[in-house]
């Protein structure tokens, strides 16, 4: 299966992005008290233990299985004081699941949504909005008269950032952006986020989530660190999230199919964005699937998938 350049793909060609979406299917989870950081870093695939104020971190939170429950961004906006960003249709359940295991930790969990706004901004017009408050690198972040700000990967050669501010806060002085253009740059950047969809679907380097920084092998034990860790060291990890494109729409959760074994599934959609007619997915799917044959969304006789190249390399792929 050839993997086609983006730039050759002109239906896929537009301008770059510039602006700020409001990411309203996005909450918030604070964690407060002396042992949140602490509690966080029992939980969670990422080191959270000796996380400081000027970064962020990508993680992931997993079933005894070591199955995505929810992929996350957390940070520090105060000592003993953390956030979690992630979807809206996710929140409900992952606190009601990480307040079980609270027990004597001094931790107070809560949903912070409703005091604070997200918003997605991309280009360079945004860098030049945010003056002093830019981060350097992905996942570093600048605290600034009560706003954070997260430098998040790159999309399609351009810086994006993830703003959070108070619900009463002035919109950022940038064009405003759809969501779907928003979530057209996150398929961009080859980070896929779980969804309700596909809740307890895939191990965290299914989804290339060591790849994107969001697990720490040395760290202490997390529900599924058995799973996940033995995933990496066994060298035996048959399947990676693979970014395609296609005509017309496409759902997280749709099942993929190989031109060669029709009869069963090879793949799952796990985002999925539209724009003019077609759609950009980023799909965990076989990675032998990818040596011969073809894919297609939903059936053999489904729309064909595209490969396209991801921004970080795939040694498994090669």
């Amino acid at each position: 299966m050839i993997i086609v350049p983006m730039n050759s793909l002109n239906s896929l060609n537009t301008a770059p992005l510039s602006g700020a979406a409001r990411l309203s299917d996005w909450g918030l989870i604070r964690a407060a008290g002396e042992d949140a950081a602490k509690f966080l870093h029992s939980q969670l695939t990422q080191d959270f233990a000796l996380l400081g104020l000027n970064e962020a971190r990508l993680a992931g939170f997993c079933s005894a299985k070591g199955r995505l429950l929810a992929t996350m961004i957390g940070w520090k906006p105060s000592e003993h004081e953390v956030l979690l960003a992630l979807p809206t249709e996710l929140l409900p359940a992952i606190l009601k699941r990480l307040s079980m295991f609270v027990l004597r930790a001094k931790c107070k969990l809560s949903d912070a949504s409703a005091e604070l706004q997200l918003w997605g901004l991309v280009g360079a017009d945004a860098a030049q909005t945010l003056v002093e408050a830019v981060p350097n690198s992905p996942w570093t972040l600048s605290q600034k008269n009560g706003a954070t700000v997260i430098a998040l990967p790159e999309a399609a050669g351009q810086a994006r950032f993830l703003l959070v501010q108070a619900q009463d806060a002035a919109a950022p002085a940038l064009p405003v952006l759809a969501e779907s253009d928003w979530q057209w740059l996150d398929l961009q950047s080859g980070l896929a986020w779980v969804r309700s969809a596909t809740t307890e679907q895939f191990v965290p380097q299914m989804l290339n989530l060591e790849l994107l920084g969001g697990v720490n092998f040395k760290k202490g034990c997390y529900p599924g660190q058995e799973v996940v860790a033995r995933s990496q060291y066994r060298g035996t990890l048959k399947r990676r999230t693979f970014l395609f494109a296609l005509q017309g729409q496409a759902l997280p959760g749709q099942e993929i199919f190989h031109s060669e074994d029709p009869g069963q599934p090879a793949g799952l959609v796990a985002n999925a964005a539209s724009k003019d007619g077609r759609s950009l997915i980023l799909a965990e799917t076989k990675i032998a699937a990818l040596d011969s044959g073809s894919l297609h969304l939903g059936s053999v006789d489904g729309p064909l998938l595209q490969p396209l190249p991801l921004p970080y390399a795939l040694t498994e792929a090669q």
